[in-house]
């Protein structure tokens, strides 16, 4: 292997750990923000257990996702030099505004969420909430707006090979950033939902179930409900946005060879580069075209349109049908939990069957699974290109040599691997072992105590 596949291995391996924990916290905090409201409003205990066992899960997620987030920033100049030379004048400050956003807005911020309970007034402690929910919110716009860039370059010129800002409102919000936003927050809002689910299912199955317990439990599988057909309609908006700035990740997507009218739907199959087409492919007659142009007839654009500017198709091909797959799955999971919460509604605690405590239970991570798979038809598809149509990655790869760059991924493959069973093991703790009551705030009196 050379430097660049390496680098892209490295590259990948780093922001495929690091997006698990911000694709949680930034729907999270707004569930905390939620359970906060509502016990602020009914004074019930129940809100403030379940603010208190999730704040916790939310600063263990919180703290490896800045941790690998900044260790993910240093690839950029170890690994990808060429690209902050010739685009650091659009990507230095996008990724500059991300920083303050998460450092200074959430940072600051999460401390008094964490232990200012009894320490600061009701309403300072609500509105630090909401800031650390607003500043996760906000990192994810900037991030999300520089991918989008380079998925849909805009607003910029090159001068003297760098690429100079020319309209700033159009590099940020460039063709893909609205709908790749959208679909981004709604994704996080299915992992958070169903990691609480999914807790919440274990602890009722393993007995240590608290109040607070059935309260997070109807809130996830309500928003599960609710949010899930809203991701397959941003899905399919997305898919429109990319047909059109990106046919050739969408040919990749669906592999549709040849360009046609009235393309065929690929169900399943196997794609064959070499070959240029897909084995054993189940098909559903003009179904691509009707969802991708609405149209029974519209045209699609094949891969080898494209030439050598076609993406990898196998990668893209899969990981499509992966999310496409679990999505389903788990709008099926959550109308079935949904159902027979809606049946029980009038019951203070949650009665679900065991199957679908079992499901719940088995789903917890599901939305990883997901997020992972179309963040690999996002990146691979914009190959070979690392700002599309305009700057090829093999142009901006580091010139170290392939045995070091080899060296480092692996130490960076046995560290998140053990982080990764860690956490996890971490968080099947906790829900075993949950505290069954807020603590109690700390007083003046009790400080004095204290000798503070």
């Amino acid at each position: 292997m050379d430097a660049l596949i390496l680098s892209r291995m490295q590259f990948a391996a780093n922001i495929s750990f690091h997006i698990l924990f911000p694709t949680i916290t930034i729907a999270l905090c707004w569930f905390l923000l939620f359970f906060r409201l509502r016990f602020v409003q009914t004074r019930d205990p129940a809100w403030e257990e379940a603010y208190y066992f999730w704040t916790k899960v939310f600063a263990l997620t919180f703290a490896l996702g800045v941790v690998s987030g900044i260790v993910m920033s240093f690839q950029f100049g170890t690994n990808w030099p060429g690209f902050m030379e010739k685009t650091g004048n659009i990507s230095g400050p996008l990724l500059g505004y991300e920083v303050l956003t998460a450092f200074f807005l959430e940072a600051s911020f999460l401390g008094i969420m964490l232990f200012g309970r009894g320490r600061v007034s009701e309403r300072v402690h609500l509105i630090a909430t909401f800031l650390v929910a607003f500043g996760t919110t906000m990192s994810a716009f900037w991030i999300l707006s520089l991918n989008s860039w380079m998925q849909t370059p805009a607003g910029y010129e090159i001068v003297n090979g760098q690429f100079m800002p020319t309209d700033w409102l159009a590099v940020i919000f460039n063709p893909s950033f609205p709908y790749r936003f959208t679909h981004k927050l709604l994704a996080s809002t299915l992992t958070a939902s169903f990691l609480i689910a999914g807790l919440c299912a274990w602890q009722l199955l393993k007995g240590s179930a608290t109040r607070g317990t059935h309260k997070a439990m109807r809130s996830a599988v309500a928003v599960a409900v609710i949010a899930m057909p809203l991701q397959f309609l941003a899905g399919d908006m997305h898919g429109l946005n990319t047909l059109e700035h990106q046919p050739a990740k969408v040919a990749a997507m669906e592999g549709i060879w040849e360009t046609e009218r009235g393309a065929p739907l690929t169900l399943f199959g196997i794609p064959d580069s070499e070959e240029g087409t897909t084995h054993y492919a189940i098909k559903i007659p003009k179904l691509a075209s009707l969802i991708l142009t609405h149209d029974l007839d519209g045209e699609i654009k094949g891969i080898k349109e494209f030439g050598d500017s076609a993406p990898p198709v196998g990668p893209v091909f899969w990981g499509f049908r992966v999310m496409v797959g679990v999505g389903t799955l788990m709008m099926l999971v959550a109308a079935v939990a949904g159902w027979q919460l809606w049946k029980n509604r009038r019951e203070t605690q949650v009665r679900l069957p065991r199957p679908v405590l079992w499901s719940l239970a088995g789903m917890t991570f599901s939305g990883w699974v997901a997020t992972l798979a179309g963040w690999y038809v996002t990146e691979i598809g914009r190959q070979p290109y690392i700002v599309y149509g305009a700057l090829r990655t093999s142009e901006v790869a580091t010139s170290v040599p392939p045995p070091m760059i080899a060296l480092t991924l692996t130490a960076y493959i046995v560290v998140y691997g053990l982080l990764l069973v860690t956490y996890i093991g971490v968080l099947k703790y906790m829900a075993e072992n949950p505290v069954k009551h807020a603590p109690v705030p700390v007083t003046g009196a009790d400080l004095g105590k204290a000798g503070v």
